[in-house]
């Protein structure tokens, strides 16, 4: 450096000094808890504000007390001990991102995991981005097609829904999503599948799936892994809307899948155990409904043209969808999808509890055919679904003919609902499909 710039350096030191910029930028921890620190001398400091610990250790504040800051840590490069200063960075944390990232694996971070490099071409988001105002919403009238028939034909989704996939482990939750974002080659949808606390091994293998049919071309992973900490579980469904916002504000339609909001609420709750949060029902903080509505009121349709489809993934436990947080997401979404292992172990795929299932939209995002046909497809099928529960194990010698008609024709339609993964059929394929059940009524 010349004496020019040694002399510009000092008179910004300085000036820094003479309005007070340089009070309180660097603290010190006085207290450690895994990935939650307290900090004295950050009496300036900001929410969210990112910090640096040590010397490349990443965090954010995350709470500010009377005498001392709350720091979550974000990414641990090295050892973090009691009396390590912590500098302020006088900005926000923000996530990385990069228009290289579409099929790829990437973190909030601006990482490729399955190569651990950096992207050169990057651009720095804001982890979590106002909502859009209702004025610049416009009406859900658009399908999102998934190319499964109990779907499309009696829920449909449409472009700008959020429709929550829950259920028990294994019972296919994961796979409706992959489907729906298989189904979207060539429809001009941006995909982005957010997997939060899962396995690299499970992500890899969704990531080769989805590569082997084409989708990764249009299709970017988001991923915060099961050895993550908690923050970054926390924050990667936020930053992965924002990249969804992102790509909306350019009039592009997107679809981001939110795999699961049962982990993700889970590991909130440590977060806010470890910051001496006071705990409400079942321990999670009081916010909790905040913490999932903000996120998921992100859906919705652009009046630009663009538009942000939410499908949040659940999981319960022994089929219980009344469980304090999924009737949380259910209150927030426009309808469900449950799926039911007893359906599932009867080899109904996809296993889809028709009887507990919505669409709050429904037909406003079908065409009037297939509007009609669902209506009375669904309509035979749930009729059949509550005979059958009664006369399944009955003689059907004892049975009417009318209600012996009813079985037969309910199980027709059961049939023709059962799809295999990786298997999108059109409208008009599904339409071919039941057109029986017009016939029969018009019969």
């Amino acid at each position: 450096m010349d004496k020019n710039g040694e002399l510009s350096s000092i008179n910004e030191q300085i000036n820094k000094i003479k309005n007070e910029n340089n009070k309180y930028t660097l603290g010190n921890i006085i207290y450690i808890q895994d990935y939650i620190i307290h900090v004295i001398g950050l009496d300036d400091a900001f929410f969210f504000e990112r910090v640096v610990i040590g010397t490349d250790n990443i965090g954010y504040i995350t709470k500010i007390e009377a005498t001392y800051a709350v720091v979550a840590i974000i990414k641990k490069n090295g050892e973090i001990s009691v009396g390590d200063s912590v500098h302020r960075t006088n900005e926000p944390f923000l996530g990385i991102y990069s228009n290289s990232a579409i099929g790829r694996v990437i973190d909030i971070f601006g990482v490729d995991r399955l190569t651990d490099k950096k992207f050169k071409d990057i651009l720095k988001l804001n982890i979590e981005t106002t909502n859009i105002p209702i004025v610049n919403r416009a009406k859900v009238s658009r399908p999102l097609l998934t190319g499964i028939t109990g779907i499309d034909l009696i829920y449909p989704i449409g472009k700008g829904q959020r429709q929550l996939i829950i259920g028990d482990k294994k019972t296919g939750k994961t796979q409706i999503c992959i489907d729906t974002i298989v189904n979207q080659n060539d429809k001009g949808v941006i995909c982005i599948y957010n997997a939060i606390g899962k396995t690299k091994k499970e992500v890899k293998q969704i990531y080769y799936e989805l590569l082997k049919r084409g989708a990764m071309k249009y299709t970017v992973i988001i991923a915060a892994f099961y050895e993550d900490a908690p923050t970054v579980l926390t924050l990667t469904p936020y930053f992965a809307l924002s990249v969804a916002q992102l790509y909306m504000s350019n009039k592009y339609d997107v679809l981001v899948v939110i795999d699961d909001l049962k982990k993700h609420a889970d590991a909130y709750r440590e977060i806010g155990l470890m910051s001496s949060k006071t705990p409400g029902r079942d321990a999670y903080p009081a916010d909790i409904f905040y913490f999932h509505s903000r996120l998921l009121e992100k859906g919705c349709q652009h009046k630009n043209g663009g538009s942000i489809s939410i499908l949040p993934i659940m999981e319960t436990k022994s089929g219980d969808i009344t469980d304090y947080i999924s009737t949380n997401i259910i209150s927030i979404t426009d309808g469900q999808i449950v799926l039911s292992s007893k359906n599932f172990d009867k080899g109904e795929r996809p296993a889809i509890d028709y009887g507990l299932s919505v669409s709050r939209l429904g037909g406003a995002v079908q065409d009037a055919n297939m509007k009609k046909l669902g209506a009375k497809v669904r309509s035979k099928l749930l009729t059949y679904l509550e005979t059958r529960d009664i006369y399944e194990l009955a003689n059907a010698d004892e049975m009417t003919d009318e209600l012996r008609n009813r079985l037969f024709e309910g199980k027709k339609i059961v049939d023709a609902l059962k799809q295999y993964k990786y298997s999108p059929i059109t409208p008009n394929e599904m339409m071919e499909k039941l057109k029986f059940v017009e016939e029969e009524n018009n019969g």
